[in-house]
């Protein structure tokens, strides 16, 4: 869960979705993995959820 918060509020780097005007992407690099965690978040009526989350090795 702390990694998470910590992609949330000190991302690296944020990209907004080219299928979903209302999704987020937001990553931070985790060393141990040497790969960078995605978190994606749907903003809807004012709030933000996460829809998925996974490791990837680039930011894309």
């Amino acid at each position: 869960m702390e990694e998470i918060k910590q992609a949330l509020l000190k991302p690296i780097k944020i990209i907004e979705s080219d299928r979903d005007n209302n999704v987020r992407y937001y990553f931070i690099y985790k060393n141990q993995r040497k790969r960078y965690l995605k978190v994606a978040v749907k903003y809807l009526n004012g709030e933000g959820y996460i829809i998925t989350l996974h490791h990837t090795s680039k930011i894309q």
